[in-house]
């Protein structure tokens, strides 16, 4: 695989974080997936979350398996900790690098065959330890550094470039992650960048497995007509359940005003949003109910999009498996290894 630097430009007139940094400072690579490749925009859109959150890029760990998704971990955060594994296998190589030291911040990047066909055990798994990471899918129901073979996510009646058209029923990952217990889930559109990167940073800040499924067209595979997975299609089927921004804990924000009405709000850092009051009925800390309104909108063809669910009362991996609180290197040879005498005492708990 090649990788091209980005020219090493700085205008210093650039906005800069908390830490100090700007923009081009969280990018990676050139990108050398196909001109106008969904994957692209949401590698932005992470640069975008990964600096407006101030994160420190050696405090960065990107993992990823095999496919054109895997490969945008190159193309951002170029400081970071990366790490591509085999094909299907990214989630197991987070838990042994989560497990080892809590103190990062990972981010799994894969796509809808990577994670729905020969990685959907250990997706599944992942989900059910709640580990602490952002799993983002970028969705685009094809195969496309195979060619454009249908994916696990494609649609019933969807048709391929070449005419063939999908007969089998698709793994929805957001119904899966619901049903499996996921503490944080949400839905969004690669070319809806306003959307996404308020949810990435909310990804970013959950304790516990956040997963965001994103649909991300194929320009060359599956951007046609007869493809639900196309720029045109989801366009004119997709649904934002919730208008929504991502605000850090500082000092509180006040905002009082009746369902329905708008109103214009400044942030800490200076910027201004405009918040719309939605209506009441759609509930994202009420699983069986918005797991309801999904396969409802579903059937009817549209994507529901924002944040669909969200728990944050749920335990994750290190509370769950009582982990050291710091991370496993830093700990000393005696308390790493128990000795003859330690050992025995684990073993009897299990005779």
């Amino acid at each position: 695989m090649t990788f091209i630097p980005k020219p090493k430009v700085r205008n210093p007139s650039l906005p800069r974080n908390d830490l100090g940094l700007t923009r081009r400072d969280y990018e990676g690579a050139l990108s050398t997936l196909c001109a106008g490749c969904g994957h692209d925009s949401i590698t932005a859109a992470l640069t975008e979350a990964i600096w407006g959150e101030s994160l420190e890029p050696q405090n960065l760990v990107k993992l990823s398996g095999i496919g054109c998704s895997s490969k945008t971990t190159a193309y951002f955060v170029s400081g970071g900790h990366g790490f591509n594994s085999v094909h299907g296998r990214m989630p197991s190589i987070a838990m042994g690098a989560n497990a080892a030291n809590r103190n990062l911040h990972y981010i799994g990047v894969s796509g809808d065959g990577d994670t729905l066909s020969i990685g959907l055990g250990q997706f599944c798994h992942a989900i059910r330890r709640n580990l602490n990471m952002l799993y983002v899918i970028e969705n685009n129901g094809v195969y496309g550094l195979t060619k454009g073979q249908f994916s696990a996510s494609a649609d019933i009646g969807s048709k391929a470039k070449k005419g063939d058209v999908n007969r089998q029923p698709p793994i929805d990952p957001v119904l899966l992650a619901m049903n499996l217990g996921a503490s944080f889930i949400a839905r969004s559109f690669s070319g809806d960048k306003a959307q996404l990167v308020p949810l990435l940073q909310a990804g970013l800040r959950h304790r516990g497995f956040a997963l965001i499924d994103v649909i991300s067209p194929c320009v060359t595979f599956n951007d046609h007509e007869g493809s639900t997975k196309s720029y045109a299609y989801t366009r004119e089927h997709y649904e934002p359940v919730v208008n929504a921004d991502f605000v850090p804990l500082q000092r509180e924000i006040v905002a009082d005003y009746a369902p329905g009405e708008t109103l214009p709000i400044v942030m800490h850092d200076g910027s201004r949003i405009v918040l719309h009051k939605v209506a009441r009925d759609y509930d994202p800390t009420d699983r069986v109910a918005a797991s309801a309104y999904i396969q409802a909108r579903l059937k009817e063809g549209e994507f529901l999009t924002g944040l669909l669910y969200v728990d944050p009362t749920q335990k994750e991996f290190h509370e769950l498996n009582d982990t050291p609180d710091v991370p496993l290197n830093s700990l000393a040879p005696e308390v790493l290894s128990p000795g003859s005498r330690g050992l025995e005492r684990i073993l009897a708990r299990y005779r």
